[in-house]
């Protein structure tokens, strides 16, 4: 039976097979001795996504007195997860990422890890721990942010959708499954994605995608 380490779009930690195709954690242990959950969902507010392979580094998953390890579909799932990249296994990217944050709340230096966390957790999470979304106008929100769309009379659609263009891609556990054009959807919308992040994407920021994004596309 497949641990319950996967994170959705909405940060939900689920169980499936689907291993993704980053790792990161939340800044700690708070997995169970039988490797699963309790109602805990983090240990800090610092929330990373790393790469799967780094200087040949191997882990046990869920081990004790370990941080707890995740697993993500794709760098853009994390995101509106509300995780940043990694500045040890990722250091470019969080750079480029640090540096568009600054850019985005007016700073002259690049953002401190320490900042973007504690900002990022006022955003990501609501005074009753569930995901907080925040509407905005369909053509404000930019590629690589994801939004909640719930077709009417499609019972068991998936309901997150990443923007890629002018497209909208059905997120699952193993892959972007199908392809929604913009004008099916509302011209306001419910974003996942945590609004500092959707700035820094917005400013250029581009986060890597599973294959099955291209594969749509294509």
């Amino acid at each position: 039976m497949p641990l319950q380490n996967r994170v959705a779009p909405d940060g939900d930690i689920i169980a499936t097979p689907h291993r993704g195709t980053l790792m990161g954690n939340r800044g700690g242990a708070f997995h169970l001795p039988g490797q699963t959950l309790g109602p805990r969902r983090w240990a800090t507010k610092q929330w990373i996504a790393c790469v799967l392979d780094f200087k040949g580094r191997h882990r046990e998953v869920m081990q004790p007195n370990r941080y707890t390890e995740l697993f993500f579909l794709d760098e853009a799932t994390a995101l509106a997860a509300g995780h940043r990249p990694c500045f040890e296994c990722r250091r470019a990217d969080a750079e480029r990422f640090a540096d568009l944050w600054a850019k985005t709340h007016g700073g002259d230096e690049r953002a401190r890890a320490p900042a973007m966390d504690e900002e990022l957790h006022a955003e990501r999470l609501a005074a009753d721990r569930s995901k907080r979304i925040f509407r905005a106008r369909r053509a404000d929100v930019p590629s690589g942010a994801f939004v909640r769309y719930e077709p009417e009379a499609e019972v068991g659609r998936p309901w997150a959708y990443l923007v890629l263009g002018h497209h909208l891609l059905a997120w699952s556990p193993a892959g972007y499954t199908a392809l929604v054009m913009p004008s099916a959807v509302a011209e306001e919308v419910e974003v996942l994605t945590p609004p500092s992040i959707v700035a820094v994407l917005s400013a250029g920021y581009r986060p890597t995608l599973h294959p099955s994004a291209v594969a749509l596309l294509g």
